[in-house]
Protein backbone atom coordinates (compact mmCIF):
# COMPACT_ATOMS: atom_id res chain seq x y z
CA UNK A 1 0.00 0.00 0.00
CA UNK A 2 1.44 3.42 -0.92
CA UNK A 3 2.14 6.04 1.65
CA UNK A 4 -0.43 8.46 0.29
CA UNK A 5 -3.38 6.06 0.64
CA UNK A 6 -5.15 5.14 3.81
CA UNK A 7 -6.90 1.80 4.16
CA UNK A 8 -10.28 2.41 5.68
CA UNK A 9 -11.50 0.18 8.49
CA UNK A 10 -14.99 -0.25 9.74
CA UNK A 11 -15.02 3.27 11.16
CA UNK A 12 -13.01 5.00 8.43
CA UNK A 13 -9.75 5.08 10.47
CA UNK A 14 -6.30 4.22 9.05
CA UNK A 15 -4.67 0.89 9.80
CA UNK A 16 -2.16 0.77 12.65
CA UNK A 17 0.69 -0.48 10.43
CA UNK A 18 0.23 2.44 8.01
CA UNK A 19 0.20 4.99 10.81
CA UNK A 20 3.45 3.54 12.19
CA UNK A 21 5.09 3.63 8.75
CA UNK A 22 4.01 7.23 8.22
CA UNK A 23 5.28 8.28 11.63
CA UNK A 24 8.60 6.56 10.94
CA UNK A 25 8.92 8.32 7.58
CA UNK A 26 8.12 11.74 9.07
CA UNK A 27 10.51 11.00 11.93
CA UNK A 28 13.40 10.44 9.53
CA UNK A 29 12.59 13.30 7.16
CA UNK A 30 13.58 16.21 9.52
CA UNK A 31 17.08 14.75 9.99
CA UNK A 32 17.51 14.40 6.23
CA UNK A 33 16.26 17.91 5.52
CA UNK A 34 18.36 19.44 8.31
CA UNK A 35 21.48 17.70 6.98
CA UNK A 36 20.82 19.00 3.47
CA UNK A 37 20.30 22.47 4.89
CA UNK A 38 23.64 22.35 6.72
CA UNK A 39 25.40 21.19 3.56
CA UNK A 40 23.84 23.94 1.43
CA UNK A 41 24.84 26.55 4.01
CA UNK A 42 28.44 25.42 3.70
CA UNK A 43 28.76 25.30 -0.10
CA UNK A 44 27.07 28.71 -0.46
CA UNK A 45 29.78 30.40 1.60
CA UNK A 46 32.91 30.94 -0.55
CA UNK A 47 34.97 31.98 2.46
CA UNK A 48 34.18 28.69 4.22
CA UNK A 49 35.21 26.69 1.15
CA UNK A 50 38.44 28.69 0.95
CA UNK A 51 39.44 28.09 4.57
CA UNK A 52 38.55 24.39 4.47
CA UNK A 53 40.03 23.40 1.10
CA UNK A 54 42.27 26.15 -0.35
CA UNK A 55 44.06 27.56 2.70
CA UNK A 56 45.61 24.20 3.80
CA UNK A 57 47.05 23.75 0.31
CA UNK A 58 48.57 27.24 0.30
CA UNK A 59 50.06 26.59 3.74
CA UNK A 60 51.48 23.26 2.55
CA UNK A 61 53.06 24.93 -0.49
CA UNK A 62 54.66 27.73 1.53
CA UNK A 63 56.04 25.48 4.28
CA UNK A 64 56.99 22.75 1.82
CA UNK A 65 59.08 25.18 -0.22
CA UNK A 66 60.57 26.91 2.83
CA UNK A 67 61.64 23.61 4.41
CA UNK A 68 62.34 21.66 1.23
CA UNK A 69 65.11 19.10 1.17
CA UNK A 70 68.29 20.77 -0.05
CA UNK A 71 71.94 19.94 -0.23
CA UNK A 72 74.18 20.53 2.73
CA UNK A 73 74.28 24.24 3.52
CA UNK A 74 77.64 25.91 3.94
CA UNK A 75 78.18 26.93 7.55
CA UNK A 76 79.73 30.38 7.89
CA UNK A 77 82.83 30.22 10.12
CA UNK A 78 84.46 33.34 11.55
CA UNK A 79 88.25 33.34 12.01
CA UNK A 80 89.66 36.02 14.25
CA UNK A 81 92.32 38.13 12.50
CA UNK A 82 95.54 36.95 14.19
CA UNK A 83 98.76 35.30 13.14
CA UNK A 84 97.91 32.11 11.24
CA UNK A 85 94.33 33.17 10.40
CA UNK A 86 94.89 33.04 6.62
CA UNK A 87 96.32 29.52 6.68
CA UNK A 88 93.42 28.28 8.83
CA UNK A 89 90.96 29.93 6.44
CA UNK A 90 92.52 28.10 3.47
CA UNK A 91 92.30 24.76 5.24
CA UNK A 92 88.73 25.29 6.41
CA UNK A 93 87.63 26.41 2.91
CA UNK A 94 88.52 23.01 1.43
CA UNK A 95 85.33 21.16 2.56
CA UNK A 96 82.18 22.07 0.66
CA UNK A 97 80.12 22.56 3.81
CA UNK A 98 82.25 25.29 5.47
CA UNK A 99 82.55 28.95 4.46
CA UNK A 100 85.33 30.71 6.46
CA UNK A 101 85.70 34.47 6.73
CA UNK A 102 88.47 36.39 8.52
CA UNK A 103 87.09 39.02 10.93
CA UNK A 104 88.42 41.42 13.49
CA UNK A 105 87.92 40.50 17.14
CA UNK A 106 85.05 42.99 17.52
CA UNK A 107 83.37 41.91 14.28
CA UNK A 108 83.74 38.24 15.18
CA UNK A 109 82.11 38.87 18.57
CA UNK A 110 79.22 40.73 16.97
CA UNK A 111 78.69 38.18 14.17
CA UNK A 112 78.64 35.31 16.67
CA UNK A 113 76.22 37.13 18.95
CA UNK A 114 73.78 37.80 16.11
CA UNK A 115 74.00 34.29 14.70
CA UNK A 116 75.60 35.30 11.38
CA UNK A 117 78.46 32.89 12.00
CA UNK A 118 78.08 29.49 13.60
CA UNK A 119 81.58 29.40 15.07
CA UNK A 120 84.54 31.68 15.76
CA UNK A 121 88.06 30.20 15.53
CA UNK A 122 90.77 31.99 17.50
CA UNK A 123 94.21 31.03 16.12
CA UNK A 124 96.96 30.27 18.61
CA UNK A 125 98.26 27.45 20.75
CA UNK A 126 95.86 26.04 21.61
CA UNK A 127 93.27 26.92 18.96
CA UNK A 128 90.13 28.21 20.68
CA UNK A 129 86.61 27.57 19.41
CA UNK A 130 83.94 30.01 20.52
CA UNK A 131 80.36 28.97 19.84
CA UNK A 132 76.88 28.63 21.34
CA UNK A 133 76.49 24.99 22.36
CA UNK A 134 72.68 25.28 22.33
CA UNK A 135 72.69 25.79 18.54
CA UNK A 136 72.88 22.56 16.56
CA UNK A 137 74.61 24.24 13.60
CA UNK A 138 77.30 25.59 15.94
CA UNK A 139 78.05 22.12 17.28
CA UNK A 140 78.26 20.76 13.73
CA UNK A 141 80.55 23.62 12.69
CA UNK A 142 82.84 22.96 15.67
CA UNK A 143 83.17 19.24 14.86
CA UNK A 144 83.69 19.81 11.12
CA UNK A 145 86.26 22.58 11.61
CA UNK A 146 88.21 20.63 14.20
CA UNK A 147 88.22 17.54 11.98
CA UNK A 148 89.64 19.55 9.06
CA UNK A 149 92.39 21.15 11.15
CA UNK A 150 93.37 17.93 12.90
CA UNK A 151 93.69 16.10 9.57
CA UNK A 152 95.80 18.94 8.19
CA UNK A 153 98.13 18.58 11.18
CA UNK A 154 98.71 14.91 10.48
CA UNK A 155 95.96 13.00 12.27
CA UNK A 156 95.11 9.64 10.68
CA UNK A 157 91.99 7.54 11.18
CA UNK A 158 92.66 4.10 12.67
CA UNK A 159 89.70 2.52 10.91
CA UNK A 160 88.57 3.03 7.33
CA UNK A 161 84.94 4.09 6.86
CA UNK A 162 82.67 4.60 3.85
CA UNK A 163 79.63 6.83 3.40
CA UNK A 164 76.48 5.82 1.51
CA UNK A 165 74.16 8.80 1.29
CA UNK A 166 70.46 8.13 0.72
CA UNK A 167 67.33 10.30 0.45
CA UNK A 168 64.24 8.52 1.73
CA UNK A 169 60.66 9.73 1.39
CA UNK A 170 58.95 9.90 4.74
CA UNK A 171 61.77 11.58 6.60
CA UNK A 172 61.36 15.05 5.07
CA UNK A 173 59.63 17.94 6.79
CA UNK A 174 56.81 18.01 4.23
CA UNK A 175 56.11 14.32 4.95
CA UNK A 176 55.76 15.20 8.62
CA UNK A 177 53.69 18.29 7.85
CA UNK A 178 50.92 16.97 5.56
CA UNK A 179 49.29 14.59 8.13
CA UNK A 180 49.52 17.34 10.74
CA UNK A 181 47.85 19.83 8.39
CA UNK A 182 45.07 17.33 7.72
CA UNK A 183 44.46 16.93 11.45
CA UNK A 184 44.60 20.70 11.96
CA UNK A 185 42.11 21.23 9.13
CA UNK A 186 39.72 18.64 10.57
CA UNK A 187 39.85 20.44 13.91
CA UNK A 188 39.32 23.90 12.42
CA UNK A 189 36.53 22.99 10.01
CA UNK A 190 34.80 20.83 12.61
CA UNK A 191 34.82 23.33 15.44
CA UNK A 192 34.46 26.61 13.54
CA UNK A 193 32.00 25.22 10.98
CA UNK A 194 29.71 23.77 13.63
CA UNK A 195 30.15 26.29 16.44
CA UNK A 196 29.63 29.45 14.38
CA UNK A 197 26.62 28.06 12.54
CA UNK A 198 24.89 27.09 15.79
CA UNK A 199 25.48 30.45 17.46
CA UNK A 200 24.39 32.38 14.36
CA UNK A 201 21.11 30.45 14.31
CA UNK A 202 20.66 31.21 17.99
CA UNK A 203 21.28 34.94 17.58
CA UNK A 204 18.87 35.07 14.61
CA UNK A 205 16.15 33.34 16.69
CA UNK A 206 16.05 30.44 14.23
CA UNK A 207 16.44 27.87 16.98
CA UNK A 208 13.25 29.14 18.61
CA UNK A 209 11.36 28.63 15.35
CA UNK A 210 12.81 25.17 14.82
CA UNK A 211 11.58 24.14 18.26
CA UNK A 212 8.00 24.66 17.04
CA UNK A 213 8.54 22.27 14.11
CA UNK A 214 8.10 18.45 14.22
CA UNK A 215 11.82 18.00 14.83
CA UNK A 216 13.67 16.09 17.47
CA UNK A 217 16.32 18.15 19.17
CA UNK A 218 18.83 15.37 18.71
CA UNK A 219 18.18 15.49 14.95
CA UNK A 220 19.20 19.14 14.80
CA UNK A 221 22.49 18.50 16.55
CA UNK A 222 23.12 15.26 14.69
CA UNK A 223 22.67 17.00 11.32
CA UNK A 224 25.85 19.00 11.96
CA UNK A 225 27.74 15.81 12.73
CA UNK A 226 26.50 14.13 9.56
CA UNK A 227 27.56 17.05 7.36
CA UNK A 228 31.06 16.87 8.84
CA UNK A 229 31.20 13.14 8.11
CA UNK A 230 30.35 13.89 4.46
CA UNK A 231 32.80 16.76 4.02
CA UNK A 232 35.69 14.84 5.56
CA UNK A 233 36.00 12.69 2.42
CA UNK A 234 36.66 15.79 0.33
CA UNK A 235 39.15 17.17 2.84
CA UNK A 236 41.16 13.92 2.85
CA UNK A 237 41.09 13.73 -0.95
CA UNK A 238 42.21 17.35 -1.43
CA UNK A 239 44.97 17.58 1.19
CA UNK A 240 46.41 14.06 0.95
CA UNK A 241 46.04 13.97 -2.83
CA UNK A 242 47.83 17.31 -3.12
CA UNK A 243 50.67 16.16 -0.88
CA UNK A 244 51.15 12.90 -2.77
CA UNK A 245 50.92 14.51 -6.21
CA UNK A 246 52.96 17.70 -5.69
CA UNK A 247 55.49 16.71 -3.01
CA UNK A 248 55.56 12.93 -3.34
CA UNK A 249 54.44 12.37 0.26
CA UNK A 250 54.25 8.61 0.85
CA UNK A 251 50.99 6.84 1.63
CA UNK A 252 52.26 3.54 2.97
CA UNK A 253 49.10 2.51 4.79
CA UNK A 254 45.59 1.73 3.63
CA UNK A 255 43.60 4.62 2.22
CA UNK A 256 40.47 3.15 3.79
CA UNK A 257 42.10 3.14 7.23
CA UNK A 258 43.30 6.71 6.72
CA UNK A 259 39.74 7.77 5.92
CA UNK A 260 38.47 5.88 8.96
CA UNK A 261 40.87 7.77 11.23
CA UNK A 262 39.85 11.06 9.60
CA UNK A 263 36.15 10.21 10.12
CA UNK A 264 36.72 9.65 13.82
CA UNK A 265 38.64 12.92 14.04
CA UNK A 266 35.96 14.85 12.19
CA UNK A 267 33.25 13.42 14.45
CA UNK A 268 35.28 14.27 17.54
CA UNK A 269 35.91 17.91 16.67
CA UNK A 270 32.35 18.43 15.45
CA UNK A 271 31.20 17.25 18.88
CA UNK A 272 33.62 19.65 20.55
CA UNK A 273 32.30 22.45 18.35
CA UNK A 274 28.75 21.69 19.48
CA UNK A 275 29.85 21.65 23.10
CA UNK A 276 31.61 25.01 22.85
CA UNK A 277 28.57 26.54 21.12
CA UNK A 278 25.98 24.93 23.37
CA UNK A 279 25.67 27.94 25.72
CA UNK A 280 27.26 30.85 23.83
CA UNK A 281 24.87 33.70 23.02
CA UNK A 282 27.00 35.81 20.66
CA UNK A 283 29.48 35.23 17.84
CA UNK A 284 32.13 37.07 19.84
CA UNK A 285 31.64 34.73 22.79
CA UNK A 286 31.93 31.56 20.73
CA UNK A 287 34.99 32.95 18.91
CA UNK A 288 36.75 33.48 22.23
CA UNK A 289 35.84 30.00 23.44
CA UNK A 290 37.01 28.45 20.17
CA UNK A 291 40.38 30.16 20.41
CA UNK A 292 40.68 29.14 24.05
CA UNK A 293 40.17 25.48 23.11
CA UNK A 294 42.15 25.36 19.86
CA UNK A 295 45.15 27.57 20.55
CA UNK A 296 46.82 25.13 23.00
CA UNK A 297 46.46 22.35 20.43
CA UNK A 298 47.90 24.55 17.67
CA UNK A 299 51.05 24.93 19.76
CA UNK A 300 51.30 21.66 21.68
CA UNK A 301 49.89 18.94 19.42
CA UNK A 302 52.83 18.48 17.07
CA UNK A 303 51.35 19.87 13.87
CA UNK A 304 54.44 21.83 12.78
CA UNK A 305 57.13 20.20 14.97
CA UNK A 306 57.48 17.11 17.12
CA UNK A 307 55.92 17.03 20.58
CA UNK A 308 59.16 15.47 21.86
CA UNK A 309 60.57 19.00 22.09
CA UNK A 310 58.44 19.62 25.17
CA UNK A 311 59.54 18.50 28.68
CA UNK A 312 58.73 14.99 29.86
CA UNK A 313 56.48 16.39 32.58
CA UNK A 314 54.15 17.83 29.90
CA UNK A 315 53.98 14.68 27.76
CA UNK A 316 50.98 12.98 29.49
CA UNK A 317 48.87 16.13 29.05
CA UNK A 318 50.00 16.65 25.45
CA UNK A 319 49.36 13.02 24.50
CA UNK A 320 45.83 13.25 25.89
CA UNK A 321 44.88 16.12 23.55
CA UNK A 322 42.64 15.01 20.66
CA UNK A 323 44.69 16.76 17.97
CA UNK A 324 47.90 15.10 19.21
CA UNK A 325 46.30 11.66 19.07
CA UNK A 326 44.76 12.37 15.66
CA UNK A 327 48.04 13.63 14.18
CA UNK A 328 49.89 10.59 15.54
CA UNK A 329 47.30 8.25 14.04
CA UNK A 330 47.34 9.98 10.64
CA UNK A 331 51.15 9.90 10.52
CA UNK A 332 51.11 6.28 11.61
CA UNK A 333 48.94 5.29 8.65
CA UNK A 334 50.60 7.51 6.05
CA UNK A 335 54.27 7.28 6.99
CA UNK A 336 54.59 4.01 8.93
CA UNK A 337 51.88 1.95 7.22
CA UNK A 338 50.40 1.08 10.63
CA UNK A 339 47.01 -0.59 10.93
CA UNK A 340 44.03 0.57 12.96
CA UNK A 341 44.76 -2.16 15.49
CA UNK A 342 48.24 -0.77 16.10
CA UNK A 343 46.80 2.75 16.37
CA UNK A 344 43.81 1.77 18.50
CA UNK A 345 45.04 3.76 21.50
CA UNK A 346 45.27 7.05 19.60
CA UNK A 347 41.98 6.45 17.79
CA UNK A 348 40.27 5.64 21.09
CA UNK A 349 41.44 8.95 22.60
CA UNK A 350 40.05 10.88 19.63
CA UNK A 351 36.74 8.99 19.67
CA UNK A 352 36.33 9.39 23.42
CA UNK A 353 36.62 13.18 23.11
CA UNK A 354 33.91 13.16 20.44
CA UNK A 355 31.45 10.93 22.31
CA UNK A 356 31.90 12.82 25.57
CA UNK A 357 31.57 16.23 23.89
CA UNK A 358 28.44 15.31 21.95
CA UNK A 359 26.81 13.71 24.99
CA UNK A 360 27.44 16.74 27.20
CA UNK A 361 26.35 19.15 24.43
CA UNK A 362 23.07 17.27 24.04
CA UNK A 363 22.32 17.68 27.75
CA UNK A 364 23.32 21.32 28.27
CA UNK A 365 22.44 22.76 24.85
CA UNK A 366 20.60 26.09 25.12
CA UNK A 367 17.85 26.46 22.54
CA UNK A 368 16.62 29.96 23.40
Amino acid sequence: MSRGRRAEGGHGRPEVSEVRAERQWWGERPLWQLTLCRFREFVRQPEAVFWVFIFPLLLAVVLGVAFRSRGAERLRIGIEARVGADSIARLVAAPADLAPVVLSAADAERELGTGRVALVVVPGDPIVYRYDSTRSESRVARLSTDDVLQRALGRRDVRAVADRRVTERGSRYIDFLIPGLLGLNLMGSGMWGVGFAVVQNRTRKLLKRLLASPMRRSHYLLSYMLVRLVLVWFEVAVIVGFGVWVFGVPLRGSLAELCAVALVGSFSFAGMGLLVASRAQTVEAVAGLMNLVMLPMWVLSGVFFSVSRFPDSMQPFIRALPLTALSDALRGVMLDGASLVALSGSVAIVGAWGVLSFGVALRIFRWL
